[in-house]
């Protein structure tokens, strides 16, 4: 199963990294427990509602919710090697799958399958996967090998085929000579930075870079014209499960070691240095997300709950304002598409959360139940007035959640009564 990493199950010695950035950790022995955090407002989802039916609403004094399952697609293969990984495209409303025996292109749409293709071989498990904003017909998989893989989609066919591995041939040769290019990743071994030596975990891209986290504690930053490695910073001193980039180009990433550290490039450099550490979770953080405009970012973790973090005046990066709670088990994944915020669960559940009126309130519009093993993988479109038969003042969302035993699960999700802030 392709789990986050959590504490004390990565054993690696050296600095993983050329060149390094590094801070002081404001590190400490007692901070808040999360019931004492600011509890933002929520509006409950009554037990007896038939969440794991097909469709099912929930209506509250300012917004109407509701959701509807469409369809699922479930893999022929053993849970063990099934767990997927999810990518949309908002544009050509294609839905990526990718596990550790294939990847699989589905038309939301029509919600038929599209594609399938075998996965290569001995990559082991596929962690991430990610669309690279330029054209829409490149993808990246991220995989338990410690490589990253480049898909393309043909403008002819449009079929995928696949175009190219990170590192590069070309960039791991352009370096063997140079002893600098060489780090210690354990007792009398070496290697090239440019490689992850452990599971690449996460991945990202923004601004024409693609962003890299893994298990062996490093942050890789790529040239997605050309995919070579730019950067590699020692970011954490556990697994680092969780990447997320702001608009702003700030980064973000969530480690096994409970905190969440915050990566900026430094005027008038191109090296991303530590901006801040943020330390309020209680266990291992296995997801990040953040909202359109990059000022809000959610971070969930195995202690099961979401934690809020805003931008203020008087701090120069992200505060915490508090908590959303409601899943039983660790949340696995989050995912933002306009004003809703949605989160999956190892309890087998995906909630449907969004701000309300007031800048810090949010309500849980909506529980979707069904899968039978943890979800944890989750991807969202929002659908344009165009493109839907509905009201205005209505939202329409096309939700995908992947589980660990490899199904994917397609929902229809509506909220009405909004005041739209984009």
């Amino acid at each position: 199963m392709a789990l986050p990493r959590v504490p004390a199950k990565h054993n690696t010695s050296g600095d993983h990294t050329a060149p390094s950035s590094s801070s002081s950790d404001s590190d400490s022995d007692s901070f808040p427990s999360l019931p004492s955090l600011q509890t933002l407002t929520l509006i409950p989802i009554p037990s007896s509602s038939s969440s794991s039916s097909s469709s099912s609403s929930l209506t509250s004094s300012s917004y109407a919710a509701s959701f509807l399952h469409l369809t699922s697609f479930k893999p022929h293969l053993p849970s063990s090697t099934a767990a997927a990984a999810l990518a949309a495209s908002p544009s050509s409303l294609l839905l990526y799958s990718a596990t550790a025996t294939s990847l699989s292109i589905y038309d939301l749409n029509t919600l038929t399958p599209l594609e399938s293709l075998p996965a290569v071989p001995r990559a082991g498990a596929v962690k991430s996967l990610v669309i690279l904003p330029s054209g829409d017909d490149r993808i990246i998989t991220a995989h338990q090998d410690g490589l990253l893989r480049l898909w393309r989609r043909s403008p002819r066919s449009g079929l995928h085929s696949l175009a190219g591995t990170l590192p590069t041939l070309s960039d791991r040769l352009r370096r063997l000579p140079f002893p600098s290019s060489y780090v210690p990743i354990r007792r009398h071994h070496r290697r090239l930075w440019v490689s992850h030596f452990d599971a690449v975990s996460a991945i990202a891209a923004s601004g024409g870079l693609i962003y890299s986290v893994s298990w062996d504690k490093t942050l890789k930053i790529w040239r997605s014209s050309d995919l070579r490695c730019l950067e590699s910073v020692t970011a954490h001193d556990d697994a680092v499960n969780a990447v997320a980039v702001a608009p702003d180009g700030t980064v973000y990433t969530g480690s096994a070691d409970r905190r969440i550290r915050v990566w900026a490039r430094a005027e008038g450099s191109p090296r991303h240095v530590l901006v801040a550490t943020l330390d309020r979770h209680r266990s291992s953080v296995n997801a990040l997300a953040i909202n359109g405009s990059g000022s809000i970012l959610y971070s969930g973790a195995n202690d099961r709950s979401i934690l809020v973090w805003e931008r203020e005046e008087s701090a120069d990066h992200v505060v915490v304002v508090g908590s959303l709670r409601g899943h039983r088990k660790a949340v696995l994944c989050l995912a933002c598409v306009k004003d809703l915020v949605l989160s999956g669960s190892s309890d087998r559940t995906v909630r449907i959360w969004r701000r309300g009126r007031e800048r810090r309130d949010y309500m849980c519009l909506g529980v979707m139940d069904g899968h039978v093993s943890g979800v944890r993988s989750i991807v969202a479109v929002w659908i344009p007035p165009e493109k839907k038969k509905s009201n205005n003042d209505e939202e329409v969302h096309k939700v995908c959640s992947g589980s660990l035993d490899g199904e994917v699960r397609v929902w229809e999700v509506r909220v009405s009564g909004l005041r739209r802030s984009d």
